[in-house]
């Protein structure tokens, strides 16, 4: 008999070499095969039999499952047919998750060998007896879902028309249970990208351009690209992926969006009118002009067009003797408490003579200042002050000054230059004062 063993086991195992167990990626398992089995005890004579069996299983993690197993066969002992039938529930743990798995098995159930009475029901014999189990066995994959499954248990009875005895089984495996929506081999549950198709390397997700970044993670999944610049290509190595390089094909600076700056002035070369010239942003990467040759470039230059100094924010200045000389003829442009009226010969001939001084003088420009007594509100005088100005200004203007020249300005009662404490001393500090600017 144990010959016979060995060949069955033989025919049925050696066609088999890829293996896979029963694992939480597909939970259920049902079970197809054949069993034998083998009387271990030396008072009777027992011979080989083969017959059908049936399981089914569970899988609870950490490798352990469980199941129940359901045989029949028929076979001799002593020379009387036996019709046998087994029936056990399981807890089984597998060793390792690897292609080829073995495992522990042990469970509890019952042993019928068929001593047949007048009862009713599938156990309808004095020969049926509980049953204790222990065994080891092989979990051998052939593919994806089907495995081998090569088992050899001890079955322990001593109720009256019971053996001790071996249960040897071999048969092929149902393993299923867990969902793949895309049909690619990895578990929706354990799939990144259940929709897609795609690679377990990448846990179910696809890398469509084929740079080992998978899709999901590929800001460019249509472009070989490298893992520094997210899945991107580079093209001109300028460290900034193309997609978000303005100038994909010139090697360029990252601050720039990946465009050259060839002049150094933090003007990109596209939007630089002078590439070759360091300029000024505000001046589309062009260095500014000084079209008056003063030294002021026209950015900051207050008169362009006229050569000045730089301390005049480039415009031309009026002499000290000539603004000095103003201001002596100013002394005499006086104003009636809270009025801004000009009146009287002295005040008009004073300007008449400043008039005379700016025609003289045609490169120079001025500030009227315009001041007041502390007589009245402060608010009152602020604006009387600009009046004053403003009516200086106009006067010289009606005597033919470009009023370009004339910038006014009113600082009210602030800055006084006799006592307000007096009248005389208030009647000076209504006054108008001049001074170069620009």
């Amino acid at each position: 008999m144990k010959y016979q063993l060995l060949k069955f086991v033989i025919i049925f195992t050696v066609p088999f070499s890829i293996i896979l167990a029963q694992t939480s990626d597909n939970p259920w398992t049902i079970g197809l095969g054949a069993n034998t089995v083998q009387i271990m005890d030396d008072s009777v004579e027992s011979k080989f039999g083969l017959g059908p069996s049936v399981s089914i299983g569970r899988y609870l993690g950490a490798g352990f499952s469980i199941g129940a197993n359901y045989g029949i066969n028929k076979f001799d002992i002593d020379d009387i047919n036996t019709d046998y039938t087994s029936v056990d529930a399981f807890l089984k743990f597998n060793v390792n998750s690897n292609k080829f798995s073995p495992y522990l098995i042990a469970g509890y159930g019952l042993s019928d060998f068929g001593k047949k009475l007048s009862l009713k029901g599938v156990f309808n014999s004095q020969g049926a007896g509980r049953t204790i189990t222990g065994g080891v066995g092989f979990d051998i994959l052939v593919s994806e879902k089907i495995s081998l499954n090569i088992r050899s248990t001890y079955r322990f009875s001593e109720e009256k028309g019971t053996y001790k005895h071996l249960q040897h089984m071999v048969g092929f495996n149902y393993n299923f249970g867990q969902g793949d929506s895309d049909k690619d081999g990895v578990p929706d549950k354990k799939d990144s990208c259940p929709e897609e198709p795609g690679l377990k390397e990448f846990d179910g997700c696809p890398d469509t351009d084929g740079d080992k970044i998978p899709d999901n993670k590929d800001s460019c999944p249509e472009e070989f690209g490298a893992e520094i610049m997210n899945g991107c290509p580079d093209t001109d190595n300028d460290g900034v992926a193309d997609n978000e390089d303005e100038c994909p094909e010139q090697e360029g600076l990252v601050e720039l969006n990946g465009c050259p700056d060839a002049d150094g002035d933090g003007v990109a070369d596209k939007d630089d009118e002078c590439p070759k010239d360091a300029g000024e942003e505000d001046n589309k990467g062009c260095p500014w002009p000084d079209t008056d040759g003063d030294g002021v470039n026209d950015n900051i230059d207050a008169c362009p067009e006229q050569a000045g100094s730089a301390e005049n924010s480039g415009c031309p200045e009026l002499s000290t003797e000539v603004v000095q000389t103003i201001n002596e003829l100013a002394t005499k442009v006086n104003f009636a408490a809270g009025t801004d009226r000009i009146q009287g010969k002295t005040v008009m001939n004073s300007l008449n003579e400043i008039k005379k001084l700016l025609d003289q003088n045609p490169d120079g420009n001025l500030v009227i200042e315009g001041h007041t007594s502390s007589d009245g509100e402060a608010d009152a005088n602020l604006e009387l002050s600009q009046l004053r100005a403003a009516a200086v200004k106009s006067f010289l203007v009606n005597l033919g000054v470009n009023s370009d020249r004339l910038k006014t300005e009113g600082y009210g009662e602030e800055r006084p230059i006799q006592d307000n404490d007096t009248p005389e001393g208030r009647a000076l500090n209504r006054r108008v004062q001049f001074r170069t600017e620009f």
